[in-house]
Parts: structure tokens; sequence; C-alpha cells
């Protein structure tokens, strides 16, 4: 959670909401990172998890991360836990919850649908307290 933690800082160096991602391999070494980057890249899909999962999948030369952790200091938007259960990730580990728009246990769980061909083990509140704090100090003007 410290590498995504420190992606989700160096979003802000663009104006990006600060949310940062990272997959772990299956030794635990990260192959693949990601931090918001619509603003800066002006992609509307330029999320966190869909930038590491993307960085991970180029790095292990394989879609199928059925092996590997995504580790989030947000929960996943809808598009994001669709891309996270279409990697086949086993596991999610997230920071803060995202009671708006979260799609890994709040607003819906998709990642946990007992309709979907694969289900995500999710691992809440890991250094919640940084993670939320980088999205209140962000948003605050804003309010």
């Amino acid at each position: 959670m410290a590498t995504a933690l420190e992606e989700a800082r160096a979003a802000l160096a663009t104006g990006d909401v600060p949310v940062g991602a990272v997959v772990l391999g299956p030794d635990g070494a990260v192959v693949g990172r990601g931090r918001n980057r619509r603003e800066a890249d002006g992609d509307p899909v330029a999320h966190a998890e869909v930038l590491a999962l993307r960085d991970a999948a180029a790095t292990l030369g394989r879609w199928r991360l059925d092996d590997c952790t995504l580790v989030v200091t947000l929960e996943p938007c809808l598009m994001c836990a669709g891309a996270t259960l279409l990697a086949r990730v086993p596991r999610l580990v997230l920071g803060a919850w995202d009671p708006k728009a979260g799609a890994c246990g709040s607003a819906w769980d998709v990642v946990r649908d007992r309709r979907s061909n694969h289900r995500v083990e999710v691992v809440a509140g890991v250094r919640a307290e940084e993670s939320a704090a980088l999205l209140h100090t962000f948003f605050a003007p804003h309010r």
C-alpha cells in the first residue's frame, strides 16, 4: 500500500484525483503501477487500476493475472471492478471505501457477484486513513 500511496501522491502533480494502484506478482514484487491520469492524458478510462493492470499484463506478457494481487488506495469504481474481474485477479487490497461510486462492497459488489464467472477476495481498510486524507485534501477546495 505504501507504493500505491506514492502513486496517488504523484497524481496530484497533474491535477488528477489522488488514487494509486499497484499489482503484485505471485512473489509479492510489484509488476504493475498506475495512478489516475484522466486529466494528464485527457483519457476518461485512465484510472489507476486500469493502468496498473495494463502495466502488469505487459510486464508478465499475459492478460490473465490469476496469481496477482491488486492494491489500490480507493475502492474501485464499476469500470475498474470489471477490469479486475476480467483480468482474473484473485485478490484486491483497498484503502478507503468509496460509498458513492465503489463497486467492491459499498455502492455495488461486482467483484463478488455470484453471477460472475470469477470472484475476488476483498481485503479492505489497509491504511484507509492516509488514503482518505489525500482525497479529502484534494476535494476540499472544490466543495
